[in-house]
């Protein structure tokens, strides 16, 4: 998408861009001089910036704007005197001049929220089919990043074999319960997860900060009545909370709920977020719900309490809503991943006859981000 118009503006201090496409946006020489794409501001070999904001003068301005004929711009910066050419394709793609978005809890644009309806197309991947087709991996990542979470078959049924499925994309989330942990029924458990009870839809490890931010679920064995896995998009939860009671929603976006955990001799785990978490310019970015781990409120003013507690119960039952839930049950070679700062997972009850036995490890999305650009890279340069 090649530029045609260049124009200064405020005497220098910014300058507005027209496409050929008819896209107009407006940028500042301080930024576009922080953003140079020379050796000199940059390492060609890993794109860190080499010089320092306070190498550049405050003073700093565009004293010339060039258009070549293939579209890009080239600027000229006073008082440095350096000129720099920038691509339009990358121009375009950081653009910043928009009108913020108004209302609180949007979404990125690579994100899909969803319910039950999402059943029939669910992110699926052979095991064998991720190692030998790294452009059928990276689909099925992106569909981790759009949904949420995504199913893996043919996985083998080896102990720790989720942590090589999990060193495929990025690296294993050590805690208190070990590299990886085992999920069955146990006497006298220090978890409720090992019981054959049924756990409410949640998130994991909210007591922890920072919180895992993946979990994977792998199975062994299931020869149980019962037990299946179900999940549920926090995020389109909280947006029905916003549509019916935006006060409901502001007040667990704005007061933090706490959680902790003391399940196991010399573990003491305590954090406070909010349970509906937004970045500062209002994006919906993590989800923290887990009843049994929930501590005493005490971040919430006297005055908001009843309705925080009021908005609370209504965010459970919409997240308990069977309209909301993608369910499934684990045979012996599956795993499914959950985004656990967005997707809820629960399990329904089962029998105390036959063996259920899976395999749980935490890992974080920045190694699943950082492996899907990756291949995603690849394959815009092999276009």
């Amino acid at each position: 998408m090649p530029l045609k118009n260049a124009t200064l503006i405020d005497g220098g201090k910014a300058v507005g861009l027209d496409w050929t496409s008819g896209e107009y946006a407006r940028f500042h020489a301080l930024w576009l001089r922080d953003n140079a794409p020379d050796g000199a501001t940059r390492s060609a070999t890993n794109g860190q910036r080499l010089i320092t904001l306070l190498d550049i003068p405050v003073e700093t301005k565009i004293t010339a704007a060039e258009i070549s004929a293939g579209g890009d711009l080239t600027l000229t910066f006073a008082p440095e005197g350096k000129a720099v050419t920038y691509s339009a394709t990358w121009l375009a793609a950081h653009i910043y001049d928009r009108r913020p978005e108004q209302k609180a809890g949007w979404l990125a644009p690579e994100i899909e929220t969803w319910d039950g309806r999402l059943q029939a197309r669910m992110p699926v991947v052979g095991h064998e089919e991720s190692q030998a087709d790294r452009a059928a991996f990276g689909q099925w990542l992106a569909g981790v990043r759009r949904y949420g979470f995504g199913l893996m078959t043919g996985v083998p049924r080896a102990s720790g074999a989720l942590i090589d499925v999990a060193r495929m994309f990025g690296y294993v989330r050590e805690t208190n319960y070990g590299q990886w942990f085992e999920v069955r029924a146990e006497v006298n458990p220090n978890n409720l997860a090992y019981t054959n009870l049924g756990l409410q839809a949640h998130t994991d490890n909210p007591y922890r900060d920072p919180v895992p931010t993946l979990q994977l679920l792998a199975c062994l064995e299931n020869t149980v009545d019962g037990g299946d896995s179900v999940v549920v998009d926090g995020f389109r939860a909280a947006l029905r909370l916003s549509d019916e009671d935006p006060k409901g929603f502001a007040l667990l976006t704005r007061h933090s709920a706490r959680f902790e955990y003391a399940g196991s001799a010399g573990v003491r785990l305590r954090a406070k977020r909010p349970m509906i978490e937004l970045g500062p310019d209002g994006e919906l970015i993590a989800i923290r719900f887990n009843n049994r781990s929930a501590a005493a409120f005490t971040d919430i003013p006297y005055d908001d309490m009843a309705g925080f507690y009021a908005a609370y119960r209504r965010f459970a039952e919409i997240i308990e809503d069977p309209a909301m839930e993608v369910t499934f049950k684990l045979k012996p070679g599956e795993l499914f991943i959950v985004d656990n700062t967005r997707v809820l997972h629960a399990r329904k009850s089962f029998s105390s006859s036959g063996t259920r036995w899976l395999q749980g490890c935490y890992a974080d999305k920045d190694g699943l981000l950082s492996t899907l650009a990756a291949i995603e890279h690849e394959q815009k340069e092999a276009a």
